[in-house]
């Protein structure tokens, strides 16, 4: 199956534009073109742009991120080298997760703090109103 440019772009949240800039920046292997030149991706083109969305997503750089798939188009002798990448990768948003999960315990005791003043601050209120 092909996909047109739009309908990728549709599928991924990313411009036409973005898609472009990832085929130039060499992020995606050469996209075949239909003999009027209209790009047609194909399934494993998709697969590619997922695995680019999601590194990108869990902050991977651009940089990075063409080493990545100019390792996998070097073919199976780079399989060590992409998990070594991934599990660096892995450990970083794992870290990432961590950090933000103390921001939350801290928000959320935040929330409990403020919420348990306005309760005191409202019956004292509420009390001044009926004496």
């Amino acid at each position: 199956m092909h996909y047109s440019i739009r309908q990728v772009s549709e599928q991924t949240d990313l411009s036409e534009h973005a898609l472009r800039f990832y085929e130039k920046e060499g992020l995606l292997p050469p996209i075949e073109r239909s003999p009027s030149g209209i790009r047609r991706y194909s399934d494993e083109d998709m697969e590619c742009l997922n695995l680019i969305c999601c590194l990108k997503n869990t902050g991977m750089s651009i940089r990075q991120i063409k080493t990545f798939m100019e390792l996998c188009a070097k073919g199976p002798e780079t399989l060590k080298a992409r998990c070594e990448m991934l599990r660096e990768h892995k450990g970083a948003v794992e870290a990432q997760i961590e950090e933000m999960n103390r921001h939350l315990i801290k928000v959320t005791h935040k929330i409990s703090c403020f919420t348990a003043q306005y309760e005191e601050y409202r019956d004292g209120c509420n009390k001044g109103m009926s004496d």
